[in-house]
């Protein structure tokens, strides 16, 4: 049974879900559950979505989605051909999910790496569909304007492909942060035509690659996208984009938030957002 509390004081809004606690981690010498014949893959697949077995929220409102069958993978190894595909699963999972009538917002997302708290190194992500909207993307949301139609980079931006492009945000709370999005203003994943999930695709390719290449190791990161709410409603200012939220400040240095930046909601960041995109720009792919 999943409880979903609101905290009186702050408002937050947390699912209490005790049997998480229960759900296995992996050991090193046990069989990749995702890889093909593992648990979860029974059979050969290209990319492959399924309803998560250990899900923080009931009445299969959570997913995982497999990027690859091959394990060493990575979402940027599978190239400009292959990561379409996981977009178009993204976007297809989405809309089925959305189109629920007890779904109101769903929420695309990764953890990589063991430092986020990942326990399958294969590639994968994971998605939560939510029967309201949740206070985050709200706030995007019932903002008076559209702040990434009005965002202008500068020497903050990364990269660029076809209609979308990567920069890193001008507050940045994590040092290597990033906002991916398109320039038009496009809603949500299903309704991106199908060069718009390429040039995405194809983009997140691109910085993936450039995190990874930064410090030449494998970058830990938590990976999430804001789109429309599927509750039937306008929401003119939704403008789908992805956050990229690097938990790391420098190599093998972890960028832990700290008591001060939670009980005051203040932020600090020792890395330049522009000194930040002027290092994954000078990276050579």
């Amino acid at each position: 049974m999943v409880d979903v509390r609101r905290d009186p004081l702050t408002g937050a809004l947390v699912a209490v879900n005790a049997e998480r606690q229960a759900r296995p981690n992996r050991p090193d010498d046990e069989r990749c559950p995702f890889c093909v014949g593992g648990l979860e893959a029974p059979e050969p697949y290209d990319v492959r979505a399924f309803v998560n077995r250990w899900p923080s929220f009931p009445d299969e409102r959570c997913e995982i989605v497999l990027y690859t069958p091959q394990h060493d993978a990575t979402f940027w190894s599978l190239g400009v051909d292959g990561a379409p595909a996981v977009v178009d699963l993204w976007a297809e999972r989405s809309a089925a999910l959305g189109a629920r009538d007890d779904i109101a917002y769903v929420l695309v997302f990764e953890n990589r790496g063991a430092e986020v708290g990942a326990t399958i190194p294969h590639p994968h992500g994971q998605i939560y569909a939510y029967t309201d909207v949740p206070p985050v993307p709200a706030a995007e949301l019932t903002a008076a304007t559209c702040a990434l139609c009005a965002e202008d980079p500068g020497d903050r931006a990364v990269a660029a492909v076809g209609g979308w492009r990567a920069w890193v945000p001008h507050a940045s709370v994590y040092p290597y942060g990033l906002v991916v999005a398109p320039v038009e203003h496009e809603p949500d994943l299903p309704s991106l035509s199908h060069e718009s999930r390429r040039d995405l695709a194809s983009v997140l390719v691109d910085v993936l690659h450039r995190l990874d290449r930064l410090w030449d190791r494998a970058m830990p990161y938590m990976l999430w996208f804001h789109q429309r709410p599927f509750d039937r409603d306008l929401w003119p200012n939704a403008h789908v984009h992805l956050e990229i939220a690097v938990p790391q400040r420098g190599p093998g240095l972890q960028r832990f938030i700290a008591a001060s930046e939670l009980g005051s909601g203040v932020f600090v960041n020792p890395v330049t957002p522009e000194q930040a995109a002027a290092e994954l720009r000078a990276v050579t792919l």
